[in-house]
């Protein structure tokens, strides 16, 4: 697994343009799945939005060119660790913790990032990048402070949040360089396939335990569509184009949308540290994104 060849890189229009694109989709990610779980069991919400992913991704000619055989065994780790077992954390979690709990604790993905980074690189990060590390994660506490009052958490609950966000610090350090080298849409949608095929016996078994009801279904449908098949391909491009970790800062701007969304659809508590928080995200998320100098 190749170190991150961008450190280098500054974030162009463009990359600004995917990292806003991403954050909207992502964001709206934790409450699209707390509305998929009032129904549905959380294996049928991961297999739901895998089908519903992987459908939207192969009628885009571009997601079906050929990858080398050398790239499978990489492609395979990203349908692990960045889609099925994190799809199924994440919607057994979400049935006792809020969203925008769920947001804020997904924001710890850029820390386990730059530790895979740092790992693979054997060097620490620039004083500069840590101190935007630092400001980011005290932005994301702040934002996500009062729903540790207000939710009904679990330790399990928050304990599976943070196991799928440690498993998304390997993808994110995966999917940069096969995208480099392979391109997002042939990378993304066989990862996906192979996470589709990993969650549907678990799904299946778990169907039994779920309701039919329109509002879940439209839920996990955009959740796949968008989340699952838009985002991920334009992450992967971000991150391609700028690098592995300082893609990942995309990852503190999302507790401001769940906190949002949660509180105008789910009456979760929007309090005024929260804003603050959200003033400290965008500090760090800017220090860590901008170009290093030599």
């Amino acid at each position: 697994m190749p170190a991150d060849l961008r450190d280098e890189a500054g974030f162009e229009s463009a990359d600004l343009a995917l990292l806003a694109a991403v954050t909207v989709m992502w964001g709206s990610s934790f409450l699209l799945i707390d509305i998929g779980v009032d129904h549905l069991a959380p294996e049928v919400v991961a297999l739901l939005r895998l089908a519903f992913g992987a459908a939207t991704l192969a009628v885009v000619p571009a997601a079906r060119r050929g990858v080398p055989r050398v790239a499978w065994p990489g492609i395979a780790v990203l349908g692990v660790t960045w889609m099925a077992v994190p799809f199924v954390l994440f919607g057994v979690a979400q049935r006792s913790i809020d969203s925008s709990l769920a947001g804020m604790l997904n924001a710890a993905a850029p820390l386990f990032t730059a530790l895979v980074a740092a790992l693979v690189a054997r060097q620490l990060p620039s004083r500069r990048r840590a101190a935007g590390l630092v400001i980011g994660i005290a932005g994301v506490l702040a934002i996500g402070w009062p729903s540790l009052h207000d939710a009904e958490a679990t330790a399990a609950g928050a304990a599976l949040v943070v196991l799928a966000t440690a498993l998304y610090g390997v993808a994110f350090n995966v999917a940069a360089p096969l995208q480099r080298r392979h391109g997002a849409l042939p990378v993304i949608w066989r990862a996906q396939l192979i996470a589709l095929a990993l969650v549907t016996p678990v799904g299946l078994a778990a169907a039994p335990e779920s309701n039919f009801e329109w509002s879940s279904l439209a839920a996990v449908a955009v959740l796949g569509c968008l989340g699952t098949a838009v985002a991920y391909v334009a992450f992967t491009t971000l991150a391609g184009r700028v690098g592995s970790t300082r893609a990942s800062v995309t990852i503190y701007l999302l507790p401001a949308v769940a906190i949002v969304l949660g509180a105008v659809f789910r009456d979760e508590t929007i309090a005024v540290i929260s804003l603050a928080g959200t003033v400290l995200v965008t500090v760090g998320a800017y220090v860590t994104s901008r170009r290093e100098r030599a």
